[in-house]
């Protein structure tokens, strides 16, 4: 086990070092519900959130894996950075971690409020920025399959109506996935240990378009390839829909918050004229 310290590192208070004491105030302030809709199994929805509300996903009736995608609602070329937030946060996220956008914006478009697996055997490896979607390209490559439900192409529909396409689809981060490393350095995927009554929750730093996928496989319990996969069939009996509310919280819990600027790099990158 490696020990050396985070590459990535800020003084305190700075950008990487959250007021915590601001985020748990948020968490735990009154608050009213403006939004709730189930996704159901192997599909996608995109909806909007102001900025200065909170996000909850919870588990339904079962354990059931998430894709999640963030844009800013204004501009969707500044949107979730996996790989910067894994280099800056961890390879999987938590309460206070947050969400980073790409250049030239990096800055946090949401930071994670709750996590009821926080406390989990496990939790170092649950909501995790390891992977990627599943996609129906990689399933025609190891499957010589078609197969049009996988993560990328729920989130391609959901994110159709908002005007954006394919392309706009990025890297997600896998709530309730459990996923790592294995002792060969290869990345896993294990079964999902959500219970019914665990929630992920974020707050918006700007306003947000947000796109979530039930992934195909569910519960991630049985191979989605490999000698021993399970059929879609059979991979489709662990599947469950999955919970979206958005709650508006009382504004004196946001008092000291202020949306985050972007980055401030005044540069030309060296370029001459």
């Amino acid at each position: 086990m490696y020990t050396q310290a985070a590459a990535y590192r800020s003084l305190p208070g700075g950008a990487l070092d959250p007021d915590r004491q601001l985020y748990d105030r948020i968490a735990a302030a009154e608050r009213r519900l403006v939004k709730k809709f189930d996704i159901p199994v192997r599909s996608g929805h995109a909806w909007e959130v102001p900025a200065g509300h909170v996000v909850r996903i919870s588990q339904v009736d079962g354990p059931q894996v998430g894709d999640l995608n963030l844009w800013n609602l204004h501009d969707p070329r500044e949107r979730f950075w996996a790989a910067r937030t894994r280099q800056l946060q961890r390879s999987s996220m938590s309460t206070y971690d947050r969400f980073w956008s790409t250049l030239p914006h990096l800055r946090p478009l949401a930071t994670v409020v709750a996590d009821t697996l926080a406390e989990h055997p496990d939790a170092a490896v649950i909501h995790d920025l390891l992977g990627t979607r599943c996609d129906p390209y990689v399933n025609r490559m190891l499957t010589g399959l078609d197969f049009d439900y996988h993560c990328h192409s729920n989130l391609t529909r959901a994110v159709q109506p908002f005007g954006l396409t394919e392309a706009d689809v990025h890297d997600v981060l896998n709530v309730f996935q459990l996923a790592g490393l294995n002792n060969k350095y290869q990345y896993f995927m294990a079964a999902c240990p959500a219970k019914p009554t665990d929630y992920f929750e974020f707050f918006a730093e700007v306003d947000l378009l947000c796109a979530l996928s039930t992934c195909p496989g569910g519960d991630l319990s049985v191979d989605m390839w490999g000698p021993e996969a399970a059929s879609a069939e059979e991979q489709l009996e662990h599947c469950h829909p999955l919970a979206i509310e958005v709650y508006a919280v009382e504004d004196t819990a946001l008092t000291g918050w202020q949306p985050p600027m972007p980055a401030q790099y005044q540069g030309d990158h060296g370029i001459q004229d």
